[in-house]
């Protein structure tokens, strides 16, 4: 039952963003002409809809305003100036209110006295909705309450908000997608408490990923790319000395044969300048105690680290996070694996001069490959070439970059503690082919 403390006499301003939505605009309004929550006004933003949606509103008590170049967050922002109420709602055109209590309960826990200042409620598809966006709703819209304290994600499909904390945090009105997700991160940023609100459910007939369309997806992360630490928990360091880095040398113990080349890389390492920490990442007890007397630092990681799903990255940042007040003051991390020995000085030097004077993200050494390749998908595919495969490397349009990951990858200290290198373009530097050479150790 719906706690009936919450104060009805309270406005609710629903702001709605149109452009031809004939089909589902009278089943949207009507549905929350039914709702028992009843002092509420509606907002239409219409971007001049050229069916019969604005026909089909004046059939109701709705105020219209237009707006012309559409922006989601600019829409929203002005849907609200033009609004009177103390609640925000905004809906989706084509969302439609399950039952009568949708709005009572998707605004309910703005009424308590809490850090919740935000809540969106949950999305069902349709029998008809395509099987792409029936798992997209159902794994994203669950059935539990959730308060998230860390977690950005908010759908302004249906959600609300105060409309104090809308004059504090407005929504961005420059991106073109994801205006919510950035505004909720807004939100965690600032110590506030988003909640999910499952009671709170409406129909949608598409998923929140539009039927996995690509070109969107990709428009959407690279917004996303862009907002500062997005897709990670972690707050960003404060990096003090642009110039200096750490050294990360992971080791598996079990793909360690000998000591040669582990000398071989702590020798070249510490004669770079730049580097002001040299770290072995290891999951064996011997090569700690060998790294050691050598007067290195061990650090000892968990066998988890050690699986095949995991990569140099996870390793590094363990690591990172585990002696974090001894490097606070670096700006970057560099790897490096014992399986490249004839890599020299000369590269390492260049590389770094190169991360600080393009100010990249990350760096990492490459081969490029113009010769005659093909690439094969799986071990099933028919290992067939053609004619265009003979054609000489000095003709070949295309080439092949070959990332040596372990023969020094450069990443930025915050980058590599958030995730966000993740999602950021990865810049190569090319290295020639003896220097390129790896032998069969593992990190």
């Amino acid at each position: 039952m719906i706690n009936k403390t919450i104060n009805k006499q309270k406005l609710v301003s629903i702001i709605i963003r149109t452009r031809n939505e004939e089909d589902w605009i009278d089943t949207c309004l009507e549905a929350i002409e039914y709702q028992t929550y009843k002092n509420k006004e509606i907002i239409i933003v219409d971007n001049f809809s050229k069916d019969e949606t604005l026909k089909k509103l004046k059939n109701y008590n709705v105020k219209i305003i237009k707006i012309k170049k559409f922006l989601p967050g600019k829409a929203l922002n002005l849907g609200i100036k033009k609004s009177k109420g103390e609640f925000i709602v905004c809906l989706s055109a084509h969302c439609i209110p399950k039952d009568v209590k949708w709005l009572e309960s998707l605004v309910l826990p703005l009424s308590k006295k809490n850090k919740t200042l935000a809540v969106y409620g949950r999305q069902e598809p349709y029998a008809y909705s395509s099987a792409l966006d029936k798992r997209d709703l159902l794994t994203t819209f669950g059935l539990d309450k959730k308060i998230q304290k860390k977690d950005p994600f908010f759908h302004n499909a249906n959600s609300a908000f105060l409309r104090n904390t809308w004059k504090k945090f407005p929504f961005d009105e420059k991106v073109t997608n994801v205006e919510d997700r950035i505004w909720g991160k807004i939100l965690i940023d600032n110590k506030f408490q988003i909640q999910y609100e499952p009671k709170a459910s409406v129909y949608h007939w598409h998923g929140i990923n539009h039927s996995q369309d690509a070109s969107r997806a990709e428009s959407i992360i690279k917004i996303l790319e862009n907002q500062s630490n997005f897709f990670s928990y972690q707050s960003n360091k404060i990096l003090s000395n642009k110039k200096k880095g750490v050294a990360i040398i992971p080791i598996k113990g079990e793909d360690t044969k000998n000591y040669k080349d582990l000398e071989l890389t702590l020798d070249l390492i510490k004669t770079i300048k730049n580097i002001k920490n040299i770290f072995v990442s290891t999951d064996d007890k011997n090569i700690c105690d060998y790294v050691t007397k050598k007067g290195f630092k061990a650090i000892f990681r968990p066998k988890i680290l050690s699986n095949k799903f995991t990569d140099i990255f996870d390793v590094a940042k363990y690591s990172v996070n585990k002696e974090f007040n001894s490097i606070k003051d670096a700006n970057f991390v560099a790897l490096f694996q014992i399986d490249y020995p004839y890599r020299n000085k000369g590269i390492i030097d260049n590389m770094i001069s190169s991360y600080i004077k393009k100010n990249h993200n990350s760096l990492v050494a490459a081969k490029i490959e113009k010769r005659a390749f093909e690439v094969f998908k799986s071990k099933k595919t028919k290992k067939h070439i053609n004619y265009q495969n003979l054609i000489p490397k000095s003709l070949k349009e295309d080439k092949l970059i070959i990332l040596l990951t372990g023969l020094c990858t450069i990443i930025n200290l915050n980058d590599l503690l958030n995730d966000s290198w993740r999602y950021k373009d990865i810049n190569y530097y090319e290295v020639n082919d003896f220097s390129s050479v790896k032998l069969d150790s593992k990190g």
